[in-house]
């Protein structure tokens, strides 16, 4: 049986699209695009990333960021895996860049254990660089 649907995009609601699609193109490549919402607006940014999917960032007034990690509260609704490297060098290297634009971290224990680290994004959205062996 054919699929229903096909995948088209991950949407993140934030305070400031344009930023945050600065932020994530800085750090998966590719270029932010408003051109997909109504002309001059930057209430809906989409970013093509190269070798992935799309993801779209839409203006939420009042925004409040997942707290993570805090399932009583609000509880982790999503968080996006991100391909750090094959090594711990490529990984602390990668964890050096995402500091620098605005990444705030939330777990780097035992990250030789798990092979991942939990970072927020600048609009608080939980994501992982994750260590991964390429084949």
């Amino acid at each position: 049986m054919p699929p229903v649907a096909r995948f088209r995009s991950v949407v993140l609601d934030c305070p400031d699209p344009r930023a945050l699609a600065g932020f994530y193109s800085a750090v998966l490549g590719g270029s932010p695009d408003a051109a997909e919402g109504e002309a001059g607006e930057d209430d809906w940014i989409v970013l093509r990333v190269p070798e992935g999917p799309r993801i779209a960032f839409q203006q939420v007034e009042g925004y409040t960021p997942p707290e993570w990690p805090r399932a009583d509260r609000n509880p982790q609704q999503f968080h996006l895996d991100l391909d750090g490297g094959a090594t711990w060098e490529e990984m602390d290297a990668a964890h050096e860049r995402v500091l620098a634009l605005g990444a705030r971290p939330l777990d780097l224990e035992d990250r030789e254990k798990k092979d991942f680290m939990v970072y927020a994004d600048p609009a608080g959205h939980p994501f992982c660089l994750c260590r991964i062996e390429h084949a």
